[in-house]
């Protein structure tokens, strides 16, 4: 008689880099959010409509981490080796369903940020992307609880009184100069 043993692992290797974003390893997904955190790759998306307005998600609530709070469109880890742009249009479609209409690069961001309510750190090497969000979409409930386009003035109001996934504010400000020109006169 033989007997196969079938091993099945939930583990997400990160790519780890260094100031530069130049790769220096890999690391599991939650042991690079554990403090002190560890220096790794990721991507945030910001797409919009085709009045200039901002889709936001709400996290879903069964997510390890930030559920619950209000972001940008889409954000993750590229897997070791994977271009982050590729990354970014394939998360954008597994958590919304359809991927970007149109997406382009709008540049680096780095930061270390402690999320008090989780216990852990964003520390990312992040690569923002702008785009234009598909006109139909079917948010996956595992990762999205709810979604709204909204504007420059919305936004602030909701900011106000929603609570908003802590690297949220970095990176926005980030893709605003990017945003801007994609979006003239939308009032970002």
């Amino acid at each position: 008689m033989t007997t196969t043993t079938v091993t099945t692992t939930d583990e997400i290797l990160l790519e780890l880099v260094d100031e530069q974003g130049r790769t220096i390893g890999t690391a599991e997904k939650l042991s690079a959010h554990q403090a002190p955190g560890r220096l790794h790759r990721a991507f945030s998306v910001f797409l919009f409509d085709a009045q200039g307005r901002m889709l936001l998600q709400q996290r879903a609530l069964g997510k390890y981490h930030s559920p619950g709070v209000w972001s940008n469109t889409c954000c993750g880890h590229p897997y070791p080796d994977e271009p982050p742009f590729v990354a970014a249009a394939r998360r954008t479609a597994e958590e919304l369903g359809e991927a970007p209409v149109r997406l382009e690069a709008a540049g680096t961001v780095t930061y270390d940020l402690p999320d008090e309510a989780s216990g852990l750190v964003e520390k990312e090497y992040n690569h923002l992307f702008v785009g234009v969000a598909a006109q139909a979409f079917t948010p996956n409930p595992e990762e999205v609880a709810d979604t709204a386009f909204v504007s420059a003035a919305e936004l602030a109001a909701l900011r106000a009184e929603k609570p908003f996934s802590v690297w949220f504010g970095t990176v926005l400000d980030a893709a605003l100069p990017t945003v801007r020109a994609a979006f003239p006169g939308a009032g970002w």
